[in-house]
């Protein structure tokens, strides 16, 4: 009788199947569910007027060159016939839950990454007799149709997929299967697939990156996953090595929040001699601050959520939090937006000398404790909503791009040469 090696055997992984679901011109088709007799016109929703901007345009008026995040007057010259529709940001929400909801009713591996989009995981999506999940994924079109099909009876809108073994495949993909379709990828073949798409389709790469990228002789994602990895690395930092990881098909980030346990992150300091000073307070600030965007970036994750957490000396305890539309992790970002709350509360105490002179004045009542939180995290991927066209909570797109990527170039000569190579502006001396 052989004797038994001792080896158990491996369990077979199977291929993933990531899916990225899209509802097609959401907030119009929103509005056309509720008015057919905007369907077939050009129409555009946002706000009219001299300062008005375009929030979503549909695919008649995208024709005459109209888009989101364009001036509305600019969008009018274009196409004048367009329909201006007002947002109707509550009825939005409320689609987008269901939307939501219908997804994970077929999988409970979902990422939101927007109102009207999202990761589904349909690698484990049958269950067996007994009620635990089996892996078929030969089924998963046959689950995307199920769940179109739902979307569109329950909501009138109709919802685009692609289906791939890697979250970056299946967001190119979905754009692809646009409108109303479905794509699946078949099994191994995401860098074939995205081989001929042009280099500013790939997510992350914006227009100055594009450029640089092709003032190297890369002009679509094949050409970015035959390049050299370590000239990537030496020229972009660590987003080189991620932008060739993704354009060969190989993003591995796992799908839903039972992947990611940590919801937010937090550095705060309790001083061992209360603190008068505000620039102390705000040296302090800058380093935690620091510390979480490094952990962010190095995650691939951003933050929705800044929380700041103040104790006086006598102990009390207040927390003040502040929710932006386009989730951060730059360090730049999280201290403007954590300063900003600490002007604020400083402000609103008696503690502060002058409303015009804080940033020289000591603060009357002393500090005990100084935290920041970066929360509601989300995975590292941006997508323009309705609040970033109304609101100005942050630096503009192209000043964040330009702090982002300085902060890959810091982070990689950190890892390489150590925490105290080199330092930013923002950072206390």
């Amino acid at each position: 009788m052989a004797k038994s090696s001792g080896t158990k055997p491996q369990p077979i992984i199977p291929p993933r199947r990531i899916a990225h679901f899209d509802l097609d011109t959401f907030f119009v088709s929103v509005e056309r569910a509720r008015n057919p007799a905007l369907v077939g016109k050009p129409v555009l929703v946002g706000g009219n007027g001299d300062r008005g901007v375009v929030a979503a345009a549909s695919y008649e008026a995208r024709r005459f060159g109209c888009h989101s995040a364009q001036p509305m007057s600019h969008a009018l010259r274009l196409c004048p016939d367009a329909v201006i529709v007002a947002p109707d940001k509550a009825e939005y929400s409320r689609i987008s839950m269901h939307f939501h909801d219908v997804l994970r009713a077929y999988s409970p591996y979902v990422d939101s990454v927007g109102l009207d989009e999202a990761y589904v995981d349909l690698t484990s999506t049958s269950p067996n007799s007994d009620g635990a999940l089996q892996k078929e994924p030969s089924k998963s079109a046959e689950i995307a149709e199920a769940i179109r099909t739902e979307v569109r009876q329950d909501l009138g809108i109709a919802v685009s997929v692609c289906i791939a073994g890697s979250r970056t495949t299946a967001k190119v993909g979905s754009d692809r299967a646009k409108p109303d379709g479905l794509i699946e990828v078949p099994l191994g073949k995401d860098a074939e697939f995205l081989a001929p798409v042009p280099i500013r389709d790939l997510p992350m790469v914006g227009p100055k990156l594009a450029e640089s990228l092709r003032v190297a002789g890369v002009k679509t994602i094949g050409d970015l996953a035959n390049i050299d990895r370590r000239w990537l690395v030496n020229s972009f930092g660590r987003i080189g090595e991620v932008l060739h990881t993704r354009a060969n098909g190989l993003d591995a980030v796992p799908i839903g929040s039972s992947h990611h346990s940590r919801k937010s992150i937090s550095r705060e300091r309790t001083f061992d001699t209360d603190v008068i000073a505000y620039q102390h307070l705000r040296n302090e600030l800058a380093r935690q601050t620091i510390t979480i965007g490094t952990h962010l970036r190095t995650h691939q994750q951003r933050a929705r959520t800044i929380t700041l957490k103040l104790r006086w000396k006598n102990f009390e305890t207040i927390t003040r939090s502040r929710t932006v539309t386009r989730p951060i992790y730059s360090t730049k970002a999280l201290l403007h937006i954590g300063g900003s709350i600490l002007d604020s509360v400083l402000h609103s105490q008696r503690g502060v000398a002058t409303a015009e002179g804080i940033n020289r004045a000591d603060l009357i009542r002393p500090v005990r404790l100084i935290g920041i939180t970066a929360g509601n995290l989300v995975s590292n991927e941006l997508q323009l909503t309705l609040d970033d066209l109304h609101r100005n909570q942050l630096p503009s797109t192209d000043c964040l791009f330009k702090e982002e990527l300085l902060d890959d170039v810091i982070d990689t000569l950190r890892s390489r040469f150590g925490q105290h190579v080199v330092k930013r502006g923002v950072e206390p001396t």
